[in-house]
């Protein structure tokens, strides 16, 4: 292996990292604070995840930061079995979740310690804090 597709901390894949932009920025230095912050609306009070640069409600563009409580639920997830990329070699299956937050919205993941095969929908979840590198902390998630 180079140091290229060497495992990341926690034996992740070795995807390429999130590059934070202007609208979500204020997300991933929440993470590496180890807080969850929600994009919040000021003009109609709409909580939005992932940020961006409007109010997915209203239109607004007057937006800020909220945190969040980190507990949410499985909303719904997929199990992948085959490595269809070959950073995905030696780590299936394996399952990506979508969370629905205790504040309403959605954030796509994964689950830290559950076998794909012992996953339920309505599962009780909370956020733990994984630092990718010095930069970026990824949000993943524990069963309650």
């Amino acid at each position: 292996m180079t140091s290229e597709q060497a495992p990341q901390p926690g034996g992740r894949p070795p995807f390429p990292a999130p590059v934070p932009s202007q609208d979500n920025e204020p997300f991933w230095d929440a993470l590496k604070q180890g807080e969850l912050h929600l994009q919040a609306c000021a003009s109609c009070s709409a909580l939005q995840h992932p940020p961006r640069a409007m109010c997915a409600s209203c239109g607004s563009f007057d937006l800020g930061w909220r945190q969040a409580s980190g507990r949410g639920s499985v909303y719904t997830y997929a199990v992948t079995h085959q490595p269809i990329h070959p950073a995905l070699q030696g780590f299936t299956p394996f399952a990506t979740v979508l969370i629905e937050l205790e504040e309403g919205p959605r954030l796509a993941s994964n689950l830290v310690d559950v076998a794909p095969d012992e996953i339920e929908i309505g599962m009780p979840v909370h956020v733990v804090f994984e630092p990718l590198n010095e930069e970026i902390t990824l949000p993943l998630f524990r069963r309650a």
